[in-house]
């Protein structure tokens, strides 16, 4: 009974999560019909729409980092099942993107604005590119352990996991961390960038930065001198820059 709650837990997560990507798509995107977007929601003067926005980004920062870190891992698995901790992670993360998508303050002003169509339409491309590196990056890796369903399913059948074992299929080729160079294109690809937006921008690249350097270390403990030697030819999250002997 306790295996099959925790299956279906994991599955109304899973779902909740993904449509927490989609609302993010269009927040970033700035589509009219969101009900908040990066340039639509709460008013207020322009030092406390700054305030309140870096305060809505550090609070995602720090959850998605904090969460991550196997020494949190360990803990929290000593109060919920260990089939249960990705989603977990998950379901927190839907919860601070809510936040941010409920309290984001636009700041108005612009930076650039692209009005060539040739100029927007590439703005475009590289966009929805850098969603689509994304996504298709859960793929390569193991998109349903990634969101917590390959622990359940295993947790339900009564089966353990299996040790990782450390891959590069494809994007993770070109960088180590394709997901975060999905998002860093998708937040800066923009045909007109606002001061909201450009908020946006550098404080979820601040986020990206901070959050490799953890995980560099997490996988370093993990597999050693395997990704020791991957990091020396392999960008971080840019081809080519990054590289650690």
């Amino acid at each position: 009974m306790v295996r099959a709650l925790v299956m279906a837990i994991s599955v109304a997560v899973y779902f909740a999560f993904f449509g927490a990507f989609l609302y993010l798509v269009g927040f970033v995107g700035e589509f009219a019909f969101m009900p908040t977007h990066l340039d639509k929601g709460g008013a207020a003067p322009p030092l406390q729409s700054v305030i309140i926005d870096i305060a809505l980004i550090a609070l995602f920062g720090l959850q998605h980092s904090v969460m991550a870190r196997p020494g949190f891992k360990a803990r929290i698995t000593k109060i919920i099942p260990a089939a249960m901790e990705r989603s977990v992670y998950c379901l927190a993360t839907v919860a601070a993107l809510v936040i941010l998508f409920a309290g984001w303050h636009p700041i108005e002003g612009t930076l650039w604005r692209i009005e060539g169509e040739l100029g927007q339409a590439i703005m475009n491309g590289l966009f929805w590119a850098g969603f689509g590196i994304v996504f298709i990056s859960t793929w390569l890796i193991n998109h349903f352990e990634l969101f917590g369903l390959q622990q359940a399913w295993l947790n339900l059948r009564g089966s353990q996991p299996s040790a990782p074992v450390m891959r590069t299929p494809m994007f993770y080729k070109l960088v180590r961390h394709p997901i975060y160079a999905g998002f860093f294109l998708a937040f800066w690809a923009t045909a007109t960038m606002t001061y909201g937006h450009l908020l946006f921008a550098v404080g979820m690249t601040i986020y990206i930065m901070i959050g490799i350097a953890h995980e560099e270390r997490d996988l370093m403990n993990l597999f050693g001198d395997q990704y020791a030697e991957y990091r020396k030819s392999v960008g971080a999250f840019i081809p080519g820059i990054g590289k650690k002997a």
